[in-house]
Formats: C-alpha cells, structure tokens, sequence
C-alpha cells in the first residue's frame, strides 16, 4: 500500500486527523519538500510529534529512482507525503501510476492547499480563480522579462473576470542561492510591475500559520513593502462581486477604487 498524505500548510499539526492516523500506523514513511515546505517545522518536529522516523527524498529520488518507494509499498504500508495537498501542483500523479503498474494498492489522503487558503484569507470566491501561474525567479528561466506562461495566464484569466494565484518561485538546496531560496511577494510583485505597474495584486504570506498577513496594492507598491517571513504567494484579482470587493477592502486594505468591480 502507497498512502499520498498531505501535511497542510504550515507545521506538524497541520495535518488532517485521517493522515496523522495515516502516517502513524505505516511501516515506512518518505517525504519530499522541493515542490513546497512547512516553514514552522522541520522534518526532526515531524518525526517527534508523528512518532516516526521520515526519509526526505530529492527530486530525482522520487521522479526518476522511485524504485525504492515503489519496492518498499510492494510488501508494507508506505507513507509518502508532502506539504499541502500531495496531488496539487506536484508531479506525484506519475508515482500513482507508476505504483498502480506494478499492481500496489494506492490512496490519497488530502491536505490544505495554498490555493483554497488563498480564497479563504481573501475573502475571494474559490469558483472564481481560473488557471494558477508559477513566477520563476529570473535566473531559472532565463528570458527577458515575465515568462509567457505568466503574462498569457494572467491576460487570459483577466479577459474572462477570473481572479489568478501566482505561486512564487521555490528552490531548494539550489547552488546559486547556496541552498533553499523563497521568493518573497516584493520580489515578486516587483517583476510583475515590469509589466503591469498598476495592476492590483494580493499578497498571501504564512497562509495558515498563527499569523497570516493578507494586503492589497498595485504591484509597484507592493514591491517597496516588507511581508515577514515566506511562504508568500500573489493573488491578482479579476472582475470582483460587490462582497469580494468588500472583503479585498476590509481584509486586505485594498482601494476600492482601483478594483475592477461588478
């Protein structure tokens, strides 16, 4: 048996009841935390609070030699988790079907997700989000400017009234930052505003941490503001209902004046 158990979002209680129970009971766990991290706790707080030892697996342990996850859920009940909800912006669809042709039973036991946390902190409505976008630090992607996948994404939420997440670029033990390197929201507001100077963003930092900050602002202000602490994440708000405006005004300080309302 392979169980896919997402963490949540933030530290070692932020599991759900069902993967705490999950992970607690399984002969073997492994985690991966290059595709997102709990900053409120390290893999040692799992262990001592789970009751279990966790072997973190790089990406290249889990994308190209899962063979050892693959053999090990064969013959024991095998935990695999992830920050957040393990099926959501991961590659972990393709160790689903890896373990499903060799015949090992699978399950997945879901976490919260940046995006649904993103809605809620907002008080933007969930069914209104289109396509999410990732922003790249430049150095990764190498072109001039905002990357297509960003402009186009954002263009074509923009043009249909939808609202987009822009996860913020992650990169762990990346030998230009000499280890793990967290886009902040001024950062990244600060490439948007290359494009879009008076386009309204969101920033969503620590989502489900004791202290989330949630704040509104062009991108050219947001890019001379400090957020605190990562993991930061950018909401651009499309065509608003009169209750998202209200909520982007109370909870996040936004000017009503600048949000594109209906």
């Amino acid at each position: 048996m392979l169980t896919f158990i997402g963490l949540g979002l933030y530290d070692e209680r932020s599991i759900t009841v069902e993967g705490r129970e999950a992970l607690r009971a399984a002969d073997r766990a492994y985690a991966e935390f290059y595709t997102s991290e709990l900053l409120g706790a390290t893999v040692a707080d799992l262990e001592s609070y789970h009751g279990v030892e966790i072997e973190v697996r790089d990406r290249a342990g889990v994308e190209q030699h899962p063979d050892e996850i693959l053999g090990a859920a064969e013959t024991e009940d095998v935990a695999f988790l992830t920050a957040g909800d393990t099926m959501i912006s991961t590659t972990h669809a393709d160790l689903r079907l890896r373990a499903h042709e060799r015949g090992i039973e699978t399950r997945v036991i879901h976490g919260i997700t940046a995006q649904t946390a993103a809605s809620s902190l907002t008080g933007l409505q969930n069914y209104r989000f289109g396509k999410a976008t990732t922003l790249p630090f430049p150095y990764a992607h190498g072109a001039d400017g905002l990357p297509a996948s960003v402009t186009e994404t954002i263009d074509d939420n923009r043009a249909d009234g939808l609202h987009t997440v822009v996860y913020l670029d992650i990169k762990v033990g990346h030998e230009r930052a000499e280890g793990d390197e967290y886009m902040t929201a001024d950062v990244g507001a600060a490439l948007l505003a290359e494009e879009y100077p008076d386009l309204v963003g969101v920033v969503v930092a620590r989502a489900g941490s004791p202290d989330p900050l949630v704040e509104a602002g062009t991108t050219t202000d947001l890019a001379d503001r400090e957020f605190g602490d990562p993991l930061h994440l950018l909401v651009i708000p499309g065509t608003c209902h009169l209750l998202e405006a209200d909520a982007l005004v109370e909870l996040a300080g936004a000017d009503r004046d600048a949000l594109d309302v209906v």
